[in-house]
């Protein structure tokens, strides 16, 4: 229903208006979303992507889905992964963000197993049973409805297919939740307008971080949603965690 609301940030805002608001901030930081990555992260966003390229299975021949995987990183490397007779399609719902992806990857000559689909995860326009691994990283989040995304996903894995969703999550380390959200709330947009000139976009992914389920809710959600042997690994103390799930 058109007056159904749902959060943008702390903001509530009705229903239909989320992915065009969400799109205004991809489009915003597409071209300092690889710079602010390592800066916002120290460079530890590679070591949690490291980590879930190790959880894949992927093998050569099969075929995996990016999903929201903006400028690429893990679709570069599973393209390595599932070789020449393998397919891998990088999806984002965001066209700035998905042509950068492009233009990165054909940069770095990775061309014949690639192929790019612009899409909404909640509806995706592939065939049931398609795809033998789904990766999702930082997306999530900005997903008005997950329950639906995640069903959508588990419609075009294949059986014995897996999931994995890398999100920022809820900080489980003794005191590290008030320092995270110095750095958070503070730190973030000051970055944010000092290298990419938008302290609201980062503003904004600082307050979605906060309003994204917690470890449990997900592995919930990712069950209620058909997934079987749900769990999740958390790194940095909880600031970010990697759930996985088996289309059985």
């Amino acid at each position: 229903m058109s007056d159904d609301k749902t959060h943008f940030g702390f903001e509530q805002i009705p229903v239909n208006e989320k992915v065009k608001r969400v799109a205004g901030v991809f489009h915003s930081v597409a071209d300092k979303y690889d710079v602010m990555n390592d800066v916002m992260s120290l460079g530890v966003h590679r070591l949690w992507k490291r980590f879930t390229l190790s959880q894949t299975g992927l093998k050569a021949g099969q075929r995996v889905l990016d999903l929201a995987g903006g400028t690429g990183d893990l679709a570069l490397r599973m393209s390595r992964m599932v070789g020449p007779a393998g397919e891998v399609v990088l999806s984002d719902i965001n066209a700035s963000m998905l042509n950068r992806g492009r233009e990165r990857l054909l940069d770095k000559g990775i061309a014949g197993n690639m192929s790019y689909v612009q899409a909404n995860a909640e509806c995706l326009p592939f065939p049931d049973d398609y795809f033998d691994c789904i990766t999702i990283a930082f997306g999530l989040r900005n997903v008005t409805d997950k329950d639906a995304a995640l069903r959508s996903m588990y419609r075009v894995l294949k059986p014995g297919g897996r999931l994995l969703v890398l999100e920022f999550s809820k900080p489980v380390a003794p005191g590290l939740a008030p320092v995270y959200d110095v750095y958070s709330f503070k730190l973030l947009p000051a970055m944010g307008k000092l290298i990419a000139n938008d302290a609201d976009s980062y503003r904004y992914l600082a307050e979605s971080i906060r309003m994204h389920p917690d470890q449990q809710t997900l592995k919930e959600m990712m069950q209620v949603a058909g997934f079987d042997k749900v769990s999740y690994h958390n790194m940095t103390g909880g600031i970010v965690a990697l759930h996985k799930g088996f289309k059985i």
